[in-house]
Parts: C-alpha cells; sequence; structure tokens
C-alpha cells in the first residue's frame, strides 16, 4: 500500500510575507535577501495576495524604451504592491496529498500554492518543494530496493 504524502510535510515555512502597501522596492530586495520567488501578501493577519518575481519583471519598463535610471527607479519605489500583485491567490490546505498539489498546480499553470491551515497561512509550496518530494521518494524506493528482505 502507497502511503499518502501530505503537502504540510513539503511545505517551505514559515512564510515570507509583505504588505499590500509595502513598495515594490521593498519586495524586491525582501525576495533578493530571503532567496525566494513568491511573496505571500498578508494583510491583518489574512492572506490577499501573492507577488512572484515574473509580476516584478513583467511591471517593469523594458530597457529597449528610452528611460532614465531614475525614472525606472522611482517606478519601484512609489509603486505599491497591491498594484502588482495576484489577488486571491489559489490556496491548498496543508492536509492535501502532493498528488493534489500537483494536480491543482498543472491545471490553474501556477508555480506554488499558498498552504493554509483554515485561515492562517502555514507556508507556500512550490514546484520546487515537489521536484524535491519526488527524490526523496525516489531515494526511499532506492534504497528499500538494495535492502535485504526479511524473510
Amino acid at each position: 500500500m502507497q502511503r499518502q504524502l501530505s503537502v504540510r510535510d513539503f511545505t517551505s515555512g514559515p512564510p515570507v510575507t509583505i504588505t499590500p502597501k509595502a513598495r515594490l522596492v521593498d519586495a524586491a530586495l525582501l525576495m533578493r535577501r530571503m532567496s525566494v520567488r513568491h511573496l505571500l501578501v498578508v494583510e491583518g493577519g489574512r492572506l490577499v495576495g501573492l507577488l512572484t518575481d515574473r509580476d516584478l519583471q513583467r511591471c517593469a519598463p523594458s530597457r529597449l524604451i528610452p528611460i532614465t535610471e531614475d525614472a525606472y527607479n522611482d517606478l519601484f519605489a512609489n509603486t505599491t504592491v497591491d498594484r502588482v500583485m495576484v489577488r486571491e491567490p489559489q490556496t491548498i490546505p496543508a492536509t492535501a496529498t502532493l498528488l493534489e498539489a500537483i494536480t491543482t498546480m498543472q491545471q490553474a499553470q501556477i508555480g506554488c500554492l499558498p498552504v493554509m491551515e483554515g485561515e492562517k497561512v502555514l507556508g507556500i509550496v512550490t514546484r520546487w518543494d515537489l521536484i524535491e518530494a519526488l527524490r526523496r521518494i525516489l531515494v526511499e524506493e532506492a534504497e528499500g530496493e538494495t535492502k535485504p528482505s526479511k524473510r
């Protein structure tokens, strides 16, 4: 019988959060400092959005268009997270299986899911976390095949 691994076991946490009224420059710096590609946007303890590195890239002016460095920097300094974030992101309960997380992410064509326990944000599960889960499963299977059976 195959065991069911839960999302909770592979959730990246504690969550890295930011407020909706934070500036994009602060969000970009936080992502860099924490080495993450996703920020959970939380207001009053409630998840209200998700900001990804792609969202930041999408709102940045192209360097091919003539723009001064000051104007480029001003855009990030004067734009708040709530103008760019994904509102009401799809979430997954911590008790969900990895298969449910994979299916949800594939169907929605997204790279992460905030992991919830009721209304509380526990963390986030990303594609990278799912690859790590697969790696662990494959290692366990390989180790199980090399152990002598007890008969």
